[in-house]
């Protein structure tokens, strides 16, 4: 079955209006941002809480993220509540009242689309690149009768939440994880249980950044982790690689192995200071906007890792960049000094045995995961190619 198809600058919100929060400081907003996203629920915000001017946005549109290591984040404004709802400057906006704003949701995150954005990007290099507008302007969207659009996001509306409840287990675990790190160290706001209070540093032998060489899409002797492979909850994710080659000068500085701390030192200023710690057997290579991070003889990663995921280490990221606009960076030597209570190293190890027993049980979630994500992805492509019965 063939369709006609129209270019997504059709449906492109170029003059939707914007609003600066800061000027309405006493007023609630519902904030579509990447890291609520993440979260699944938009944020809830005075508007002395958020420091830039915001795209306005109604019920049904469609949000495409535009930045790189954040693609295939679409989401649809939900039903209006009582507050006004704005949208960070990571998403492209769409509207149209042709298209069933579910069907264009998943357009915009099958494959079919995917390769099509991924030629629009550009940028400073490495991860740092974004969509252009002018170039995602031009893909061509597919025009089914709306009828079989809703047809079509209803049948991928159910195959995804098969996916979703796998994913929901993995999410169960990262709470799981939260609960025991609270449970063993206390609330590192007010140290019920009295550890003596340092920094990071004091539990580090060494911090060094990755590599800013160019990496190959299928070439080179190690892979190499970008920012986009450090989730926002703190896991390492493996499916967007590419790879590099390393002189035996450079395999000590740019090698990740298995314990090494990953912390994402670059990036937009809600998501900069992801955290991970590395779990393969094999060596990676870092690319540059991260920093690996070892521990001393007082320090286990995993420790580390639990408190900057930590609501409370989130928070502490996020006021050390609250006056940035546009990217933001912590360096080495500021991480370094974000301060923390310090457990006992016998406790912390605790703590990490627990994270590492957890995480492989999650393996079988992982894989069923993993092949439920491939039968989706070809019911997709029978879906947008008109072949779906």
């Amino acid at each position: 079955m063939s369709w006609n198809s129209v270019p997504a600058v059709e449906l492109m919100v170029k003059r939707g209006g914007s609003v600066n929060p800061s000027k309405f400081p006493d007023e609630t907003f519902e904030l579509l941002s990447i890291p609520a996203f993440d979260k699944n629920e938009p944020e809830i915000l005075k508007g002395s809480e958020i420091g830039s001017s915001k795209s306005c946005v109604e019920p049904g549109d469609v949000l495409l993220s535009k930045i790189v290591p954040h693609i295939r984040r679409c989401w649809v404004v939900p039903k209006k509540g009582e507050h006004r709802q704005i949208g960070s400057g990571e998403w492209i906006i769409f509207r149209n009242d042709r298209f069933d704003s579910g069907f264009l949701r998943h357009f915009f995150t099958s494959n079919v689309f995917h390769s099509q954005f991924m030629n629009t990007v550009a940028g400073v290099g490495g991860s740092l690149v974004r969509a252009r507008p002018a170039g995602v302007e031009l893909i061509e969207i597919p025009l089914p009768p709306l009828a079989e659009q809703k047809r079509i996001a209803a049948i991928l509306d159910k195959a995804d939440a098969i996916r979703r409840k796998r994913q929901q287990a993995i999410q169960l675990a990262d709470e799981f994880l939260r609960a025991v790190f609270l449970d063993m160290f206390g609330d590192p706001v007010t140290n019920p249980k009295g550890f003596p209070l340092g920094t990071i540093r004091d539990l580090v032998e060494s911090a060094n950044y990755g590599s800013s060489a160019k990496a190959s899409e299928a070439v080179g002797d190690y892979p190499i982790l970008r920012m986009g492979n450090i989730t926002y909850e703190g896991a390492i994710d493996m499916t967007d690689l590419k790879y590099i080659d390393l002189t035996d000068k450079e395999k000590p500085k740019y090698l990740a192995v298995k314990g090494d701390l990953l912390f994402n030192r670059t990036n937009s200023k809600e998501l900069v200071g992801k955290t991970a710690v590395y779990d393969r057997d094999d060596p990676v290579a870092i690319a540059g906007y991260l920093i690996r991070v070892r521990t001393n003889e007082k320090g286990n990663s995993h420790y580390i890792s639990g408190y900057l995921n930590s609501a409370h280490g989130k928070a502490t990221l996020q006021n050390m960049c609250k006056s940035i606009v546009g990217m933001a960076n912590i360096n080495a030597q500021e991480m370094q000094d974000i301060p923390l209570i310090i457990p006992p190293l016998s406790l912390q190890n605790r703590y990490r045995d627990i994270v590492v027993s957890t995480k492989e049980k999650l393996a079988a979630h992982q894989a069923a995961l993993n092949a439920n994500n491939e039968l989706f992805n070809a019911l997709s492509q029978k879906a947008f190619s008109g072949q779906l019965s």
